[in-house]
């Protein structure tokens, strides 16, 4: 069987030209990067009727992987086998990931978005402008201090750290500016991985260059000693920091295998941030095509509840429907099997795991949004284990279809074409499941009542004062953003299926004034990850042709 990368190799790819001209793109809008990568500059005002958005999301994920990024471009590329336009648009992959455990996000099999390699890998720079501007914000602020800190900056109260795009846990804590007066006030601090940055944040939020700059200089990086904020416009740093990410901006347009058009551009974390690509793709993609098929981060209580609440309460975007992707393997493992024994039949078990889809389907339900389930097929999983997930959801009136892009590419995904266009063409009641003018503890009460169905919240006294004060101090008409454990609804890792009962601690908030929301930080969540024992780097090679090895 051919791996994912000679799967990619061995496709014929269409110049990158022709795919822009086939979305009508005249050639002042592409700037080619290479033969089969592009930056766009076209504005999404087209004047033609904006496409139905769909969302793909799915349970939470388990070691037994569900595939929503390979459903989504599968779905896409189905779509466009049924005669419809269809883009697809999509996150970029981090290299932390890549060389750790989960590997790349350019889908699987037959599935795949392309040029594989460099989608994985540098692309066309976009995260590496993104640590640039993040990090000049960073040397300005010690500069700032070493220079007389007119500002009055406490150095105990600098929350800006560093960031950089590979998991290293050495660096999470560090103590900077050692050896001596010319290298700065020594501090605590640490660096997070780049997709958790607010520059990565804003980038995927912001309409345009301007709102863009705008967004950087309300980053708050501090505050004074009597409790003033200073923020990345107080440093003058927001005008560098936009310089920096002038071409970062711009959508990145690739193909699928099967030459769908995809726009590849940002990748916020799930957790920390919003978990969405960015909205200036989005819009560009809704200008250009139908329908545009998206994903979100992690499970939909996490990446759906921010896509809906945050990215489309922002940019003022409906979803017309949400495809929940399932596999069989992965409810046995909400049912209590343990993952050695998945590719054994158990029907009962997958009964018992179904309750995790069905809360899914419920609070995705909750925002308005029509809903199909797509079973992510796998060798082991048999007739009787599908039909039940089938009967199961269609108590609830949900439709679950059996999907094989993975082998067989969008021809597998036909079926869940015709269901998606069918529900995305019926008029859709979305709506955000909080008011703005909700005070921010009320909100986040709110997501974990309603979406993870806790009986409350309990945030530490240092949090709710500093609620209050955000409140007070105009922040309260700004969404949440919960970052909590995506293996489960509560905060407990642990606690698969559909737990109820429990209640979501919150130990810390943080003020993302740019990106526009609040981050609640929920039990223990890591914004630098570690690599693991044996990480996919130790397979890596180089070919003395160039050809690369390992990469997944």
């Amino acid at each position: 069987m051919m791996t994912d990368i000679e799967i990619s190799r061995a496709a014929t790819l269409r110049p990158i030209a022709d795919v822009a001209a086939d979305l009508g793109l005249p050639d002042s809008a592409v700037e080619p990067y290479g033969r089969h990568k592009a930056k766009l500059t076209v504005s999404s005002d087209t004047g033609r009727a904006p496409g139905k958005l769909i969302l793909v999301t799915a349970i939470n994920p388990t070691p037994a992987g569900e595939g929503k990024t390979t459903t989504s471009i599968g779905l896409a590329d189905a779509l466009v086998r049924t005669g419809r336009k269809a883009v697809l648009a999509l996150r970029e992959p981090s290299l932390g990931p890549c060389f750790g455990t989960k590997g790349g996000a350019t889908g699987g099999g037959h599935a795949q978005v392309t040029p594989m390699e460099d989608i994985n890998l540098h692309f066309t720079g976009d995260f590496h402008a993104i640590t640039s501007a993040h990090n000049l914000l960073a040397a300005m602020i010690d500069n700032h201090i070493h220079w007389g800190n007119a500002l009055g900056l406490d150095p105990r109260r600098i929350m800006w750290k560093r960031v950089l795009d590979m998991n290293d846990r050495a660096l999470r804590h560090v103590v900077q500016s050692l050896g001596g007066v010319t290298n700065g006030i020594p501090r605590e601090s640490g660096f997070d991985i780049t997709v958790a940055s607010e520059v990565m944040a804003i980038l995927c939020l912001a309409d345009d260059l301007a709102d863009l700059q705008a967004r950087l200089g309300r980053i708050v990086v501090g505050t004074t000693r009597d409790r003033r904020p200073v923020t990345a416009a107080d440093l003058n740093a927001d005008g560098a920091m936009a310089v920096l990410l002038k071409d970062a901006i711009k959508p990145n347009l690739v193909q699928t295998l099967e030459g769908t058009p995809a726009l590849i551009h940002g990748g916020p974390f799930a957790n920390i941030a919003h978990g969405c690509n960015s909205v200036i793709a989005t819009r560009t993609a809704l200008s250009l095509a139908d329908y545009v098929v998206t994903e979100a981060g992690f499970g939909a209580d996490l990446g759906a509840e921010k896509f809906f609440d945050i990215k489309c309460r922002q940019a003022g975007l409906a979803t017309a429907a949400a495809v929940i992707v399932a596999t069989v393997r992965a409810l046995k493992m909400n049912g209590g099997v343990a993952k050695a024994d998945l590719a054994q039949p158990d029907l009962a078990a997958v009964r018992r795991g179904a309750v995790n889809l069905l809360r899914h389907i419920e609070n995705v339900q909750q925002f308005g949004v029509p809903v199909v389930v797509a079973i992510n097929h796998f060798g082991t999983d048999t007739a009787e284990e599908t039909a039940a997930i089938q009967a199961i959801v269609a108590e609830r009136g949900v439709e679950a279809i059996p999907c094989r892009h993975w082998a067989e590419g969008g021809a597998g995904a036909v079926e869940l074409a015709e269901a998606v266009a069918a529900l995305a063409d019926t008029p859709s009641q979305f709506r955000t499941i909080y008011d703005d003018a909700l005070p921010l503890q009320a909100k986040m009460e709110r997501v974990a009542t309603a979406i993870y169905r806790a009986d409350g919240i309990a945030p530490t006294p240092a949090v709710v004062r500093q609620l209050a004060e955000w409140d007070a101090a105009g922040y309260g008409a700004l969404p949440v953003c919960m970052a909590k454990t995506q293996y489960s609804f509560s905060a407990d890792p642990t606690l698969l299926g559909a737990p109820v009962g429990h209640v979501v601690p919150i130990r810390e908030v943080r003020l993302a004034a740019g990106a526009g929301f609040v981050v609640a930080v929920c039990g223990d969540v890591m914004t630098m990850p570690g690599l693991p024992r044996v990480p996919a780097a130790d397979a890596m090679r180089l070919h003395a042709d160039g050809a690369i090895e390992g990469l997944f």
